[in-house]
């Protein structure tokens, strides 16, 4: 048995191929799923499994892709500007590694991968030559079919692979654990003599199987962590089951799903326990949820806080917003980047608040808009209510003070205070301050006209004009 060796372990991540399945002009590692470019995952479990250095080997679309990851210290781009193979691709990095590390050789478009496989794969490589993920697959279809029991004894391309080969479900996952000291010299020694005139990495890893090196085979438990991306209907699955695995561990934590397959959460939304998320509820982004937090269903929140113990209504959408403790908002409510919520406010029924703030206990019930506000605590705006918050060039704020009335259709022309304790009178456009205590009244004094309805059913008829057509016969009618 080879003894183990310890050496830092260097991520060779495979992403230079076109896509061309995916019918897209983006690169193919840029297409995101569970919230995520796919090559975003793989950057991760890598530097999660203890990867000192990341080298990504890029080809198509490569300055959008390091464009993507611009300013992480830890990668290394290199290019390949020839894609002629998996082989071909790793020798682009034989200068960019140290010679005594491990390499953990990974595809950019595989994003299930987890980091605890590959220090599995590391330590098993440590206590051999080298090391191999394979998985045993219902369908294999083109990936490449491996032979051996528990190490390798050699790996046929589909392209290449006989009936019976091809008749194998166990298969090549694409993730390897090798030394850079060797495997460059088998990679060198390759020979483009396959269906698809490539150079292959297998052909160098059945290579040193052949010369009396151990490649170990390492089963993944679950198969998924080989999954690529090739095309929409793949990039489909994998997002679904990366949103999977996130609701598991989040039940696992102590949150309620109701409907976990109706429930969207992107990997980077963090939820507290005791929190109950209805069906139809997407949570994306940054959005932290705290505890005991109510989302009812079509809630769609992004890049928001909800503190805990707050209520988010059906059909609600919040965008950047933050919601203190106890806070309620909807049904059918937005809140848009910049809307905050303090303790206990309650935005409701199609109220829109942008780039405001609600103070403590402040209410805005339905149908409103509150732009560019601040509104001080326990003030209630009525129905209808409305800041002006843009003249046509500019954007005002208006100042709505503690314990403030404003009734029911008020237009605020900003900028606008309302002082503490004040009121508007419904349908008042208010042009100018009102000072506390005071009640502002900007509309037209009413006009009652008795007998009006009387006096309009005595007008007689408008007479035809004798130019106009009589009206056409009712569907189904007849004309005498």
């Amino acid at each position: 048995m080879t003894a183990a060796r310890s050496s830092p372990r260097v991520a060779i991540i495979l992403a230079a191929g076109k896509g061309t399945r995916m019918r897209s002009a983006r690169s193919k590692v840029l297409h995101s799923a569970g919230g995520r470019p796919l090559l975003r995952w793989v950057i991760d479990a890598a530097r999660d499994a203890g990867c000192e250095t990341i080298v990504v080997i890029v080809g198509h679309q490569a300055e959008d892709v390091r464009a993507a990851f611009a300013g992480e210290a830890d990668l290394v781009w290199v290019e390949q500007k020839e894609q002629r193979g998996t082989g071909h691709a790793l020798l682009q990095a034989e200068h960019a590694v140290p010679w005594e590390a491990t390499l953990l050789v990974l595809s950019g478009d595989v994003p299930l991968l987890r980091p605890e496989t590959l220090v599995s794969l590391a330590i098993d490589a440590s206590e051999a030559w080298g090391a191999m993920a394979v998985a045993e697959l219902p369908e294999p279809g083109g990936l490449g079919r491996v032979i051996g029991a528990s190490t390798l004894e050699r790996i046929v391309e589909h392209a290449d692979a006989s009936p019976t080969e091809r008749a194998i479900r166990r298969v090549n996952a694409g993730i390897y654990a090798l030394p850079a000291a060797e495997i460059f010299g088998y990679l060198h020694a390759l020979r483009p003599d396959n269906a698809k005139g490539e150079l292959y990495l297998t052909d160098a890893l059945g290579a040193a199987a052949r010369g009396g090196k151990t490649v170990r085979l390492l089963d993944l438990a679950d198969v998924s962590e080989a999954w690529g991306v090739n095309d929409r209907r793949d990039l489909a699955a994998v997002h679904l089951r990366l949103l999977g695995r996130h609701a598991e561990q989040l039940m696992a934590d102590g949150v309620t799903l109701l409907d976990p397959a109706q429930t969207a959460i992107e990997s980077t939304v963090r939820v507290g326990a005791d929190t109950i998320i209805h069906s139809g509820v997407t949570l994306l982004g940054s959005t932290t949820v705290g505890e005991r937090v109510v989302l009812h269903h079509g809630a769609w929140v992004r890049d928001s806080v909800l503190a805990d113990d707050t209520v988010v209504h059906p059909y609600s959408v919040l965008d950047g917003a933050s919601l203190a403790p106890g806070a309620e908002v909807g049904p059918f409510a937005r809140l848009r980047p910049g809307a905050v919520l303090e303790e206990r406010a309650k935005v409701g029924n199609f109220v829109e608040v942008k780039k405001s703030r609600l103070g403590r206990g402040a209410k805005a019930g339905h149908l409103a808009y509150l732009g560019d506000a601040d509104v001080g605590a326990h003030a209630n705006n009525g129905a209808g209510v409305i800041t002006c918050n843009y003249d046509g060039e500019a954007k005002h704020r208006t100042e709505i003070g503690e314990g403030a009335f404003v009734g029911s259709d008020t237009m605020l022309v900003a900028p606008v205070r309302v002082g503490d304790g004040a009121t508007t009178a419904a349908g008042s456009t208010i042009t100018q301050d009102v000072p506390p205590g005071a009640l502002g009244v900007g509309r037209a004094r009413q006009r009652t006209i008795e007998g009006w309805a009387e006096r309009r059913s005595r007008r007689p008829a408008k007479p035809a004009r004798e130019s106009e057509e009589p009206a056409p016969p009712a569907p189904g009618s007849t004309r005498e």
